[in-house]
Formats: C-alpha cells, sequence, structure tokens
C-alpha cells in the first residue's frame, strides 16, 4: 500500500497539472469561501421609504430604520412608483410605504395600514429584509405611542408591562460564515476530490498500466494506497481550514472535534471510492465526470442544508438517502454548533461506515475483474 502511495506522490510531481489540482486547488477553494463570508452576514442592504404621511410617527419609523445595521435608507420618496422601480434595478431590496393618515388611524386604534414589500427571489437576502423592516417599523411605532403621544395624553403611571425574551441559540449574530462556510467547503472539495481520483484510476486505464500498480495478490491495499493519497490531502486542508475557522475566526467547536475529524475521512474516502467505482465500470472518463457533476454536485441541495426536506417529493428524499454528503451535514451541525452527546451522531457515521463498505468493496471488485482482464 505505501508502495503504490509513494508511486502516486511521484506521480503527482511530475505532472503539475495534477499535483494542481489535488493541492493547491483545494487552498483556492478555501480562500474563495473564506473571503466569501469573511463579513460574517449581510448589512446596510439598501431600502426605500415611501412617507406620504410626513407625520412624527412616521419620522420615528425612519429613523428606527436607519439605525438598523441590516438596512440603509437608500432615499425618502413619496412616490411608490419610483421604490418599485428602484426595486426592478435591485438597486433596493424593499420598501416600508406609510400612507397618508397613517399616524391619525394609529391613535384612533385603527389600521394605520403600513405595508411592507421585499424583493425575495433572492432569499436569504429577501428574510434578511423583511424581518428587519418588520421589527423596525414595529419599534418606530411603539417609540411614537410610548414616548411622544401616550406620554403627552395621559399621566404618568409606573406600571410593569409584560416582556418576552426571544433568543436565537447556536448562531445568535446569524452569521453566514459559521451558517454556510463549514457546508459549502467539503462540499465543494469532495467534488473536487472524486475528479481527482476518477482522473488518476481513469488515466491507467487510458495508458493501460493498471498491472504497474495493482497487485493481483493484494488488490485491496492497492486500492488503498491509490485512493489514500488524495483522501489525505484534502483532508489535511480541511483540517487547516477548521483550525482557521475555529481558533483564528472565533467559532469554536461545541462538541467532539475527534468525531468531526473521523467524519470528514470518511466523507471524503466515500467519495473518492464511489468515484473509483463508476470510473472502473464504465471505464470512460467523460462518463464518470458526468455522474460526478450529478451525484457529488447536488450534495448540498439534497442534504437538507439550504432546502428543507420536509414535505419533498419522494424523490428527493430517496435522493437525500444515498448521498453520503447528508449524514455528513447531519453530524458536523451537531458537533460543531449544537454540541450533542456523542451518542447522538454515531448514527450519522454509522451511515457513513455504510457507504464507505459498500463502495470499496464494489470497487475492489471492478478492479480485480479489469486487471484479470488486462492479464489475460
Amino acid at each position: 500500500m505505501f508502495a503504490v502511495m509513494l508511486r502516486e506522490l511521484r506521480y503527482l510531481k511530475r505532472h503539475k497539472v495534477d499535483l494542481f489540482m489535488a493541492v493547491i486547488a483545494p487552498l483556492l477553494v478555501i480562500l474563495l469561501f473564506g473571503s466569501m463570508f469573511s463579513a460574517g452576514k449581510a448589512e446596510h442592504l439598501p431600502i426605500v421609504v415611501i412617507d406620504q404621511d410626513q407625520s412624527e410617527m412616521s419620522r420615528k419609523v425612519i429613523h428606527a430604520l436607519s439605525i438598523n445595521h441590516a438596512l440603509k435608507v437608500k432615499t425618502i420618496t413619496e412616490s411608490q412608483d419610483e421604490a418599485e422601480h428602484l426595486i426592478n434595478q435591485t438597486k433596493a431590496w424593499g420598501f416600508v410605504l406609510i400612507p397618508d393618515g397613517a399616524e391619525q388611524r394609529l391613535v384612533r386604534a385603527q389600521d394605520a395600514q403600513i405595508s411592507i414589500a421585499y424583493n425575495q427571489s433572492f432569499f436569504s437576502i429577501g428574510s434578511t429584509v423583511s424581518s428587519a423592516m418588520l421589527i423596525s417599523t414595529l419599534n418606530g411605532m411603539a417609540d411614537y405611542m410610548g414616548q411622544s403621544y401616550l406620554a403627552n395624553t395621559i399621566p404618568y403611571l409606573d406600571i410593569p408591562t409584560p416582556h418576552i425574551k426571544v433568543s436565537t441559540l447556536y448562531n445568535p449574530n446569524m452569521s453566514y460564515e459559521l451558517f454556510l462556510e463549514p457546508f459549502m467547503v467539503p462540499a465543494v472539495l469532495h467534488l473536487l476530490l472524486c475528479c481527482c481520483v476518477a482522473f488518476a484510476i481513469g488515466q491507467e486505464l487510458k495508458r493501460k498500466t493498471l498491472t504497474e500498480w495493482v497487485n493481483s495478490k493484494q488488490v485491496i491495499a492497492s486500492l488503498l494506497g491509490k485512493i489514500l493519497v488524495y483522501v489525505l490531502i484534502f483532508c489535511a486542508w480541511t483540517w487547516c481550514w477548521m483550525f482557521w475557522l475555529a481558533h483564528i475566526r472565533g467559532y469554536f467547536i461545541a462538541g467532539s472535534i475527534t468525531l468531526i475529524l473521523l467524519a470528514q475521512f470518511l466523507l471524503y474516502f466515500a467519495y473518492a471510492v464511489i468515484s473509483s467505482t463508476v470510473v472502473l465500470a464504465t471505464r470512460d472518463l467523460p462518463k464518470t465526470f458526468g455522474f460526478i457533476a450529478l451525484y457529488g454536485g447536488s450534495s448540498p441541495s439534497f442534504s437538507g442544508i439550504t432546502l428543507p426536506l420536509n414535505n419533498a417529493p419522494v424523490f428527493t428524499q430517496f435522493w437525500s438517502m444515498i448521498i453520503p454528503y447528508t449524514p455528513y451535514a447531519k453530524l458536523q451541525t451537531e458537533q460543531w454548533v449544537i454540541g450533542s452527546d456523542v451518542y447522538v451522531s454515531l448514527l450519522p457515521l454509522g451511515i457513513l461506515v455504510i457507504f464507505c463498505a459498500l463502495y470499496f468493496g464494489l470497487s475492489v471488485r471492478l478492479l480485480k475483474k479489469n486487471a484479470q482482464e488486462i492479464i489475460s
């Protein structure tokens, strides 16, 4: 096995393109996503305020919107057409409409008829803008009623008011860096790993050098030596990135780091043997890359990270069950963010082990078959 690993390292040293894909490309992926999500969350998103009331209440609402870090009041206008025009040009993400007479209706205990509209075609930004506009508008109206209207209308009464405390668990800052980066980096790296493994084995088939690294009596050791070089390289880069995120950026790991590292190794190994199984079965690199793009590229979407699987079609739930990334994503969330007990994550870890064993067995069988055909 170690002889095959040394042979593969010598191959990478001779072929600079393969060396770049296996060693340098993962670093570039980490740098790309690290810089992309370094801001943490979207802030100062431009919105428009349509102030047709021109009242003290509207000024309170505008002030509350302007001090919200998630929002930036781009312009204040009386024309709804102008606001809609800015949204259509994606120069603003939403607007707050304060119609004429809103203050008078509010003090009469009537509906103020204030309305909020936002662009939901960009899902994450739309959700951020909508919640920020709603909270700020309510705060502005409450500030007007408490500090301006009621304070001047009724005498002072020291009456305790009920309070409700709302807490955000595990990601209180709503950071995209903590939410998306721990998922996107392994998702892209495992796809790149699949391509590296498929190309490495495919080149052996193309050049008819399969018997040079496959010992007919030790096929398992030969396949392990071929694959482990790439798995360990990608694991090393992933662990360096985890050190950066946990110790430099400060997103500490709440659960078992040992379990996460083991799960990452199993994740990469599972996709590596899946890639080797496909290329050994098809003996065709273009078909293999097409399968990798479909199977590995769909991992983030079908694992329940960004899109919920509740009430999803049967095919979607089935596809989610047959990709190793789904149990890994669950385990990583439990151990990195939530800090669940170790026994809670044993089930997804066991599923990863099953993926590894199943596809490694298939790869060994196909490799024996291909080696025997070449020898005969």
